[in-house]
């Protein structure tokens, strides 16, 4: 059992945002260059964006043509790079499902090894844009992943929009959120992500992670709001590295000001069957 939030130590995340190329071995460059950077720093746990084995807005079946499985080269190279260290990686990729689709798969790695792989369930069918022409849904609420004595749930992009996902995840005892995302440019849509990752913490009492892919169609803006919904740090549309503190006993705090979780008069949300 985790010692009280207020006795655990701070823990510091970095959140990679930059621009997905077309090629994969780019892409991989640039992940292992933010490992290693955000590992220097002193970081355990680093959150990249969505769809970082290749991108090509001039190109909609580029997540077909691009996909990889989890022992695929682009996954060898992370794998490869994350040996010997204690930093957690997140990221998106795609993997091939089988039947023609591919499932947008949200990795973890830790020295070496992949501890955590999440079916994205949300597809973003929204806003004139159809994701599940190419891409399978997931069908299960992914587990919590420990980093660092901090337990960490995951989603996807999408999933933002779903309070049902963060709430499930902040019962079964989430402290971090995370949220690679590739969240596109549109009208008033920079808001809605500012509000959407704001509302997930504060209305969870927990910390999030969202990372946003930057370039041509996709707006970065990475932040990390805390557990009272104060955002501590944030990116704008470049690519950058950036770092925040994780403090358990702002979790502890907010809880005790804020009980949320403990006066809910609902059950904790239930995946759905097949619509």
């Amino acid at each position: 059992m985790n010692p009280p939030s207020s006795t655990r130590p701070v823990v510091k995340v970095a959140l990679g945002q930059f621009a997905v190329g077309r090629e994969w071995q780019d892409n991989a460059a640039t992940v292992v260059r933010l490992m290693r950077e955000a590992g220097t720093a002193g970081a355990r746990l680093l959150v990249l964006p969505e769809g970082i084995l290749a991108r090509d807005i001039a190109d909609p079946d580029i997540v077909l043509k691009a996909a990889q499985p989890l022992d695929g080269p682009f996954m060898q190279e992370v794998l490869a790079a994350s040996r010997g260290s204690d930093l957690a990686v997140m990221g998106c990729i795609h993997v091939p499902a089988g039947n023609g689709r591919v499932f947008n798969t949200l990795i973890t790695v830790r020295d070496g090894a992949i501890i955590g792989a999440y079916r994205k369930l949300h597809l973003y069918d929204a806003f004139r844009v159809k994701e599940s022409t190419h891409v399978a849904p997931g069908d299960e609420i992914p587990p919590l992943i420990e980093v660092a004595g901090l337990k960490v749930g995951t989603m996807t992009c999408y999933d933002l929009r779903f309070p049902e996902m963060a709430r499930r995840l902040a019962l079964d005892g989430a402290d971090v959120i995370t949220a690679p995302s590739a969240w596109l440019r549109g009208p008033g849509k920079e808001a809605h992500w500012e509000v959407l990752v704001t509302a997930r913490a504060l209305e969870n009492t927990c910390y999030v992670v969202a990372t946003g892919e930057c370039g041509e169609r996709n707006i970065g803006a990475s932040m990390v709001v805390d557990p009272l919904g104060v955002a501590i740090a944030r990116a704008g549309e470049v690519p950058a590295l950036l770092f925040a503190d994780i403090d358990p006993a702002r979790i502890a705090h907010a809880r005790s000001v804020l009980p949320v979780l403990a006066n809910r008069r609902f059950k904790a949300p239930e995946l759905a069957g097949d619509r």
